[in-house]
């Protein structure tokens, strides 16, 4: 049996945003751990056994050098403590302990460093893995991180790995901004009945952001980058219809649209432009070009 524990620390007594890369074991289990700092302690992190490969997510806060995170259920409830004890985020070896929170069964953890960069430092690197923190039935996802000396580290593809035997389904290049744990999300966005996925794309003005969604194929296991497009997406899998929301100008432009999925190609049904009204002080709608 193999684990592999993959962790998201939000810590650096720098307050620099500082990604670090660990493996080792967790009592007999071999595990990798990813940590993600910023500057107020707090953590989010992510950890997964590889005999399931399905990632949990875990949250916790570095105290008096004790870095303890849990695992929590559906109810919030700690079912489970990793504590690392005397930590520096420094150290080259890391040595904790696995608690269940019900049976106070402890597991050693020890861990050594792999890598390390920040987001904005000098360090240069090609497609170091990142394992990400939501899964599918099937496979679990690893994004692709490079680094030019100098650069902001961008995401320039994932790799989608079957579960449970780590195979390689396939490779899938890509130029997406790096948003460490939460780069992908899973979903049937089809409405086909197949569990697809989309990768963070980018953010702009507002709320606005952008992904890339990779539907599953229905003939095999592997996926196809689709033409789906647009701001800030909403899929209702009830109506089977997908939601845009674009605004503009501090919320003084609005443009929203509705589509239907035919053949697996966004189908324009409607849409409609808000504009602010100053004399009722609030936006009405205008004819669609006002807002083009």
């Amino acid at each position: 049996m193999r684990i592999i524990l993959i962790l998201i620390v939000f810590f650096s007594i720098k307050g620099i945003a500082q990604t670090r890369s660990y493996s080792g074991f967790i009592d007999r289990f071999p595990i990798e751990l990813i940590t993600y700092g910023s500057s107020d302690g707090n953590i989010n992190a992510i950890y997964s056994y590889n005999k399931y490969d399905t990632p949990i997510g875990i949250n916790g806060a570095l105290k008096n050098k004790n870095l303890e995170l849990y695992e929590k259920d559906k109810k919030g409830e700690i079912i489970a403590k990793l504590i690392f004890g005397d930590y520096d985020e420094n150290d080259n070896k890391l040595f904790g302990v696995w608690i269940d929170s019900k049976t106070n069964k402890k597991l050693k953890i020890i861990l050594s460093k792999d890598f390390e960069f920040e987001m904005y430092d000098d360090t240069e690197f090609k497609q170091r893995e990142m394992i990400q923190s939501v899964s599918t039935k099937e496979n679990y996802f690893k994004l692709l991180i490079t680094k030019e000396r100098g650069e902001e580290a961008r995401v320039t593809g994932v790799n989608i790995l079957k579960k449970k035997t780590d195979r390689l389904i396939q490779k899938i290049n890509l130029d997406c901004s790096l948003m460490m744990l939460s780069n992908i999300s899973v979903g049937d966005y089809n409405f086909d009945d197949k569990q697809d996925f989309s990768v963070f794309e980018s953010s702009y003005a507002g709320p606005n952001t952008s992904s890339i969604y990779i539907l599953k194929n229905a003939e095999d296991d592997k996926y196809t980058v689709s033409n789906f497009s647009g701001v800030s997406l909403e899929f209702d899998s009830e109506s089977k219809t997908i939601f845009e929301r674009n605004q503009c100008c501090a919320g003084l432009s609005i443009t929203t649209a509705l589509y239907k999925v035919i053949t697996n190609e966004m189908v324009l049904i409607e849409e409609h432009c808000y504009k602010w009204n100053e004399e009722k002080g609030e936006r009405t709608e205008r004819p669609i070009n006002e807002c083009k």
